[in-house]
């Protein structure tokens, strides 16, 4: 009996530390409700991704990480007309995938005086159905240290390649969760975070780590990111004293900003990304 005991104790060790959890962490509950949230959508280009840039901008596909021996491409997008260093954005696409309205939208925020990164953590793949984002959105949730070497390597890209000056994140649905989740990878590195409704963390002892000012936007009709958890989330920050802005637009749904899909709101994204410009040139 106690061998068949130390048995267990030891399968469970190993599982423990091949999946980095003794537990889901929900991400696959939060998948079926994003999927819920989008049953009706599609990675269509709307307003948020057909604006074009402020200045002229260039853009070019780049290398920028390597993940297990393999190569990963981006989309690099900066001013035309300017020399020398920039402020960085590490751009994190929403859970279609890095597609050419994330592209578009790269390109327009690097019109804003940036030198604009966006990371692929699909592996190259997009979604064109909530089935298939379903899936990919998953494989990621249940390899985030991949996850997190990409958005890591994307940071020292900035940082090596670029000279950034400083660099936040920014990210849409699931780009907003993660734009977050690299914020708490990298507490004293990361200058500043632009969540777009994504999955948030209420855990004191994690967000007590963090050090850049944040910027939230959330949609007041999404039940997708429930606003229990965002008022816990807000809460938290506020009671660690930490620099952030949580913005709720009352009658926004989720994705109501996105660069793509059909849920795209024209006040409330037009508000958003005014919020967002400010947000990004007073901390950048």
């Amino acid at each position: 009996m106690k061998t068949t005991r130390l048995f267990l104790m030891l399968t469970a060790v190993v599982l423990v530390t091949a999946t980095g959890s003794a537990q889901d962490d929900g991400h696959r509950e939060h998948a079926d409700r994003m999927a819920h949230e989008h049953r009706d959508d599609a990675p269509v280009a709307n307003p948020a991704s057909e604006t074009e840039p402020a200045v002229p901008v260039v853009a070019e596909a780049v290398g920028y990480a390597t993940i297990g021996g393999t190569p990963v491409t981006g989309y690099l997008a900066r001013p035309k007309n300017h020399d020398g260093p920039l402020p960085g954005l590490i751009v994190i696409h929403e859970w279609w995938g890095l597609n050419d309205n994330i592209r578009a939208m790269t390109r327009r925020l690097a019109g804003e005086g940036y030198v604009a990164l966006a990371v692929d953590l699909y592996g190259g793949k997009t979604a064109d159905d909530p089935t298939a984002a379903r899936q990919l959105m998953v494989a990621v949730g249940d390899a985030p240290a991949t996850a997190e070497s990409n958005l890591r390597q994307a940071f020292e890209y900035l940082e090596n390649e670029h000279e950034a000056s400083k660099i936040a994140s920014i990210g849409w649905c699931f780009g907003g969760g993660w734009s977050l989740r690299t914020a708490l990878l990298l507490p004293d590195q990361l200058d500043a975070a632009v969540i777009y409704y994504g999955r948030v963390v209420t855990d004191r002892a994690q967000l007590e780590t963090l050090k850049m000012p944040l910027l939230g936007i959330f949609g007041g009709k999404d039940r997708g990111i429930p606003m229990t958890d965002v008022k816990i989330f807000e809460g938290t920050l506020a009671a660690l004293g930490k620099d952030a802005t949580i913005l709720v637009f009352p009658d926004a749904d989720h994705a109501f900003a996105n660069p793509s899909g059909r849920n795209w709101d024209p006040k409330a994204a037009a508000q958003a990304w005014r919020d967002t410009v400010e947000f990004l040139a007073k901390h950048l």
